[in-house]
């Protein structure tokens, strides 16, 4: 599944060293702006505590965790919609992704370059005033289309689809024009239209950068707060990116015991990939066999057939039935053998909708 995470921010905020913290890479993370030039692209594994015992319930040689995408975009500077700065590179590189990972930097250090205050508030606006302006442009030459489009067909359904999409744009245009662009996500959310894909529609997580010290005490820290009350805490992470590059070196015993030592519960990256394995809209199903227990992400209202095509395209082609079960039922009868006497254990056809942490077994024949 092509599923992407963009991480975003103006230089310097510590996107790069989060980003090798994610994905235990090596890229740069020089202390200048445009280190990071092409989009670095990683996948990251997806912990999931259920593959543990799974694996352990059906004594698999080995475990396939679910992963997600990150993509570090290099930072984005005031005028890159008008290419300042690499701009038209960088924005094209965040229409790829399906989540946007705003990274803003909450803490002072004067050993990090920096040539105004520290406001992260003013950062993210800064970065979505660019992708507006954006937005801007695609939306407007969209529109110049509008009239030659209506004039070629003779369909009235067409017709009637390509006038609501114009009407549709035409406020979304009214809205970017005005800069608010809560308005915009508003306007796209309500309608059912399908139109060109916009910045300013993406899905996002804001990534609060605090500093060592902070940790555990970052609701002391008023950058975080401010964050909080702009976006809601659900919305924002507080991390220590230099912590949390610190702790992915390590070995696990090591990182655990440096985590005790500071006084944090799990890694914030942990935390980061589950909420955005969450805001994409996935879910996780399981196969499970002596070989391997495999962890399978996959959208949220997929039907079994569809998830079938997630393991094989075989498997969806020539789908017949599934047998699943939920694994908190396997985890409450210890085995497959005393699941079955519960009644648990059950046959679905292709349109059933996939749960999160269904065990399954695809009967199919091509």
């Amino acid at each position: 599944m092509s599923i992407q995470a963009g991480l975003v921010g103006l230089p310097n905020v510590g996107k790069s060293t989060l980003f090798n913290a994610l994905t235990k890479s090596q890229i740069p993370a020089e202390n200048y702006p445009f280190c990071t030039i092409d989009p670095h692209m990683a996948i990251t594994l997806v912990p999931d505590e259920r593959l543990d015992q799974l694996q352990k319930i059906y004594g698999s040689q080995k475990k396939i965790p679910s992963t997600v995408n990150f993509v570090d975009i290099a930072g984005l500077v005031k005028g890159a919609a008008s290419g300042e700065g690499l701009g038209n590179q960088f924005l094209s590189h965040i229409h790829g992704v399906n989540l946007i990972l705003h990274v803003l930097r909450c803490f002072e250090d004067p050993n990090i370059v920096r040539t105004d205050e520290i406001d992260p508030l003013e950062d993210y606006h800064i970065i979505v005033a660019e992708l507006m302006l954006k937005d801007l442009e695609s939306v407007k030459k969209r529109l110049e289309r509008f009239p030659k489009l209506l004039r070629s067909t003779n369909k009235p359904q067409e017709k009637k689809e390509l006038e609501a999409e114009q009407a549709l744009l035409t406020s979304i245009n009214n809205a970017l024009e005005e800069g608010n662009n809560k308005e915009v996500r508003r306007i796209i959310e309500a309608s059912p239209i399908e139109t060109i894909p916009l910045l300013t529609a993406k899905d996002f997580l804001i990534i609060a950068n605090i500093a060592e010290n902070e940790i555990g005490n970052h609701e002391s820290n008023p950058h975080y707060q401010a964050l909080v009350k702009e976006f809601g805490a659900d919305r924002v992470i507080p991390i220590s990116a230099k912590i949390e590059y610190e702790l992915s070196q390590l070995e696990h015993e090591e990182a655990q015991e440096m985590m005790g030592m500071i006084g944090l519960e799990e890694p914030g990256l942990d935390t980061i990939i589950k909420k955005t394995y969450e805001r994409l809209g996935l879910i996780t199903f399981f196969t499970c066999g002596p070989k391997e227990a495999h962890a399978w992400p996959v959208k949220k209202g997929s039907t079994i057939r569809q998830a079938a095509g997630e393991i094989h395209s075989d498997l969806e082609r020539g789908f017949i039935c599934a047998e699943l079960f939920n694994c908190e039922d396997i985890f409450d009868a210890g085995s497959e053998a005393k699941l079955k006497d519960t009644g648990k254990w059950r046959k679905e056809g292709q349109d059933y909708l996939v749960h999160d942490g269904d065990v399954v077994l695809v009967r199919f024949n091509v």
